[in-house]
């Protein structure tokens, strides 16, 4: 039980703010405050690892779990989608089991980790669209591998992204719409019917639009210009300011709408650590420059992201002529929506808030304090 307290600040749109806490739970929001800006804390639905914590090394343990939530929080993400991504079977659940132990053995990771994104193996075989998903773990859909996730899991698995375009789709993502699943589009060729098709089965978000895409389209129609159509897709997007130029981020966000965009970091191991060059599992040798961009060794070819939300939500203001208000609802209560709900600053909602100082043409947000559930992050989990 927390002790009731009072945050003040100001609001991203530099409102007076006060938030009432009580019992881990926002008890009251009102209008007077001062100081830092005040937000609810940050929501990530694709983290693939982080600090040289890899979510799909193969060998992942509870311990590293408990680890990246205690990583995630440092940087203002309160809640997060752990994402597997491509692998064998034996792979993905011996990784869902280690995330399902790392939720019972500590309170906080129960409650940062909603549930697991699985990206994948349902995608293109095809170069480009891939991405870096190894090929030789790419199969169709398979309602039985699916349960055999869940029950590795005890049921963790919320979202899956898949290719539009895969052997039995309409019927897998209707089957896991049914289960209250997110359905997620993505690292997909597929044509515009197929996509409609398969938001007409359940599918509700485009994962990373833009990128797991062929490297050339034609001009209309493409899978790109339906999914910005789509009403009922709402769409990630990574803005690091390397996998999207600015003026298609810019263009993107006006073709989908702001309130239906997310930001997502689609962050892998080696976010967070020094420039230079290393060896991936996904992606063999790559380099990771000052600037957090990860190519493959000695190409201009992208091999992940390495920048977290605090940075992006500013890389996307300037890329885009965002507010602050603006960008930090791409990063709250829009990805919320999609994690039961998070995101809010609302009475009733868990007291998960980030206090920071932003300044225009800056490229981070600067953290000043961390609150999860009622009490400030001090860098220890429980």
């Amino acid at each position: 039980m927390t002790t009731p307290r009072s945050v003040v600040g100001r609001d991203p749109a530099g409102r007076g703010l006060c938030v009432e806490i009580a019992g881990g739970r926002i008890a009251g929001v009102g209008g007077a405050g001062q100081g830092a800006y005040l937000a609810p804390g940050l929501v990530d639905l694709q983290v693939n690892g982080y600090d040289g914590i890899d979510l799909n090394s193969g060998a992942l343990m509870p311990d590293a779990v408990v680890a990246l939530v205690g990583r995630m929080l440092d940087l203002g993400v309160t809640r997060f989608l752990p994402t597997l991504t491509t692998a064998s079977e034996a792979d993905l659940v011996a990784a869902l089991r280690a995330i399902a132990a790392a939720r019972r053995s500590s309170v906080l990771a129960r409650h940062v980790i909603p549930f697991v994104h699985v990206e994948g193996p349902a995608i293109s075989p095809l170069d480009g669209p891939r991405g870096a998903h190894p090929l030789a773990h790419v199969r169709p859909p398979d309602m039985a591998e699916f349960e055999r996730w869940q029950a590795a899991s005890d049921g963790l698995v919320g979202m899956v992204t898949l290719a539009a375009e895969a052997p039995g789709a309409p019927a897998y993502i209707a089957a896991l719409h049914r289960r209250g699943v997110h359905v997620a589009l993505g690292h997909s060729a597929a044509s515009p019917e197929e996509i409609r098709l398969a938001v007409d089965s359940g599918a509700r978000l485009s994962t990373h639009l833009g990128n797991g895409a062929a490297a050339t389209l034609p001009r209309h129609p493409n899978f790109i210009w339906t999914q910005l159509a789509e009403d009922r897709l709402s769409a990630s997007f990574i803005a690091d300011g390397h996998h999207l130029p600015a003026d298609t981020f810019k263009a993107m966000l006006r073709a989908k709408g702001l309130e239906r965009a997310i930001l997502v970091s689609d962050s892998v191991a080696l976010g967070g650590l020094a420039p230079g060059r290393y060896r991936q599992r996904i992606g063999g040798d790559v380099e990771l420059s000052e600037a957090g961009r990860i190519s493959v060794a000695g190409t201009p070819y992208l091999a992940g992201a390495a920048l977290p939300l605090v940075a992006n939500i500013a890389i996307a203001i300037e890329m885009a002529g965002l507010t602050l208000a603006e960008a930090m609802a791409l990063a709250t209560t829009h990805p919320g929506r999609f994690a039961g709900g998070a995101g809010l600053l609302a009475p009733g909602a868990s007291a998960d808030l980030i206090r920071f100082d932003w300044q225009p043409g800056a490229r981070r947000l600067d953290l000043i304090e961390v609150i999860v559930m009622g009490r400030v992050w001090q860098g220890t989990p429980w």
